[in-house]
């Protein structure tokens, strides 16, 4: 056996400490156990710290989905914040967290379950951490009760159209018309399947069901609303995770942009940043799934009240927007995936775009990309994180970037 004094979390929620991974341990503590590739296994805390509390969640100890629930909240917020600010320092750069937004239990809209079929009948919920296993979720403490509905959906669908070797995806969406289903990694959809498929959404009332990217059955339109417009997103669009912190981060861009008469959104999705923006500002709204856009676009068409919008499919990573195209915005919002967007960001530091709201999913993508900006003349201003994946280890944030002058000289 060997004993342990944990240093520090590791990016996953891991405690490390004197070369080992410890699962589940937590910064300060004393651990036993038997030291295995690295990792120490079986471990028993000898001296707990006091930022430990009892897992909210009985799903905890065998769930892969969270990572942190054995440490008190204001210390995950803590440890994110210092996620953060580790990513910005090691690209030099300092800053001040002004809020961290961190999302209520049982507030999760949007989920991808795993489901497959068993030799008693199917089973659904999360994947055990760094296994195949799936491991039953009644009492999730992260999904909204109204996903926790879909557990039994999630079964159903297995039952119905799952082989015995592999595992459905089943990505679930709360809509304000229902429950919106996406299932990948299903049997081929005949007509036998097809038909047993609409049965059972009508079974169980869902608002669409999507197989393997063929629409199944639509009893309503799934929507929800972006500021005053209403949005049907196609299946399985890209959508904030919680309507809290959704709600977070378009105050904190709005209030960034606050005064701007003509916007990009760049990584524009449904429209979560577009269209609230639009009761202010004309937007150009540039986003490389052609679907998302024709509901962002049908969405303003139907709202009252809301300046104009265009839209603009195009793949930003291949084909950033160009200084030229940039120069008639007075200001940009850029909400990237987790691979950041270095090509885009070099193309508004060129165009010298006045104001940049940036809004992120990984915060060393984040620092990269801002360390860019600031190079080029940009300040950067207070940073919200936004914690709507509670109790694991991602992190989101926003921020706004001022252009102050060129570097070696003011500004024009």
């Amino acid at each position: 056996m060997r004993q342990v004094r944990i240093e520090r979390l590791g990016h996953l929620g891991d405690g490390l400490g004197e070369g080992v991974i410890v699962p589940r341990a937590l910064p300060g503590e004393l651990v036993e156990g038997e030291a295995r590739d690295g990792r120490l296994e079986g471990v028993r805390i000898l001296d707990p710290a006091p930022e430990r509390v009892a897992p909210p969640c009985p799903h905890f100890r065998r769930c892969g989905g969270c990572a942190v629930q054995h440490l008190r909240d204001d210390a995950v917020a803590e440890w994110k914040t210092g996620i953060v600010r580790h990513a910005l320092a090691a690209q030099g750069i300092q800053a001040e967290i002004e809020i961290v937004s961190t999302s209520p239990p049982l507030s999760r809209r949007r989920a991808v379950l795993a489901a497959r079929r068993t030799k008693k009948g199917a089973l659904a919920g999360y994947h055990m951490r760094g296994s195949d296993e799936i491991v039953a979720v009644p009492e999730c403490r992260v999904l909204h009760p109204s996903l926790l509905d879909a557990l039994p959906v999630a079964e159903a669908l297995a039952e119905a159209g799952a082989s015995r070797k592999d595992s459905l995806d089943v990505a679930v969406t709360l809509t304000e018309a229902g429950l919106d289903v996406s299932v990948s990694g299903g049997k081929r959809l005949d007509e036998r399947l097809r038909t047993r498929l609409a049965q059972l959404a009508a079974r169980h009332d869902l608002a669409r069901l999507t197989w393997n990217g063929e629409p199944v059955a639509q009893a309503r339109p799934p929507v929800l609303h972006f500021g005053r417009a209403v949005v049907s997103p196609p299946p399985g669009a890209f959508l904030q995770p919680t309507a809290e912190g959704e709600a977070a981060l378009v105050a904190r861009v709005r209030a960034l942009l606050a005064g701007a008469g003509r916007v990009a959104d760049l990584f524009a999705g449904c429209g979560t940043f577009a269209l609230p923006l639009a009761e202010t500002a004309e937007v150009h709204a540039v986003e490389g799934e052609a679907a998302m856009l024709a509901a962002l676009d049908a969405g303003w068409r139907r709202a009252r009240g809301l300046k104009r919008v265009t839209t603009e499919t195009r793949d930003l990573f291949r084909r950033p927007l160009d200084p030229a195209e940039l120069a008639r915005f007075d200001a940009a919002v850029i909400d990237p995936p987790r691979q950041g967007a270095a090509a885009q960001v070099a193309a508004l530091a060129q165009a010298r775009v006045p104001r940049i709201a940036h809004v992120s999913c990984n915060p060393a993508t984040f620092a990269r990309d801002t360390a860019a900006l600031v190079a080029a003349g940009y300040r950067m201003g207070p940073i919200t994180v936004v914690d709507q994946f509670r109790w694991s280890p991602h992190v989101e944030l926003v921020a706004g970037l001022a252009l102050t002058h060129m570097p070696g000289g003011d500004r024009e």
